[in-house]
């Protein structure tokens, strides 16, 4: 695990990494263990919701358009439209809420939002990149997944060759390489950054 030297008087820490990297599961295995202590962002999006998802705790599943009426009356603090007709984005109701209630703020979104996040939290905000062992690893778990078809699977991997050239714009580097490993090493992280 590589790190910068840092302070520990964080709000918001943000999991990010390349689709199949692992993030999803270091941030719910977090949430149970750190569950007085932590709060999760729950991102807004358009795309389908997938099997087990519920709107409300997974994320905010939201038409095209209601999406681009939040952009329109600037309700977000980041978005981007991933891929044609796919947006994600970060409320700013929900970090409002979230931040009131005294827990450190846990969000699991991609390169390019976290990346806004930190832009614009600056210290305030832990940024943490979950790196996978290898590039065929990482496109070898995106295929099990089964979840796309041939030409949106081809964009995904386009898209996360450009994001694993972003692991140095964050302040650590977690590799997920043996998940038993990665967990202890995440706990370890957010443990140092809860006092």
């Amino acid at each position: 695990m590589a790190e910068k030297e840092l302070h520990t008087d964080y709000d918001m820490i943000v999991f990010t990494a390349p689709s199949g990297a692992g993030k999803t599961t270091v941030v719910k295995h977090l949430l149970n263990k750190y569950t007085e202590k932590l709060g999760f962002s729950i991102s807004a999006t358009t795309r389908d919701r997938r099997e087990g998802e519920i709107d409300g705790k997974d994320y905010y599943f939201l038409s095209v358009e209601e999406f681009r009426v939040l952009i329109d009356e600037d309700k977000l603090i980041e978005w981007e439209e991933v891929y044609p007709g796919k947006y994600y984005g970060t409320l700013k109701t929900e970090v409002g809420r979230m931040l009131e209630t005294g827990k450190k703020l846990l969000f699991d979104i991609d390169v390019m939002g976290a990346e806004s996040i930190k832009e614009k939290y600056g210290d305030r905000c832990l940024a943490v990149f979950v790196k996978p062992p290898s590039f065929s690893i990482l496109v070898n778990r995106l295929r099990d997944r089964n979840t796309e078809s041939p030409e949106s699977f081809k964009n995904r991997i386009k898209k996360v060759k450009r994001e694993m050239t972003h692991e140095h714009s964050f302040d650590y580097v977690l590799l997920n390489d043996e998940l038993e490993d990665t967990l202890r090493n995440a706990e370890e992280l957010i443990k140092n950054h809860l006092s």
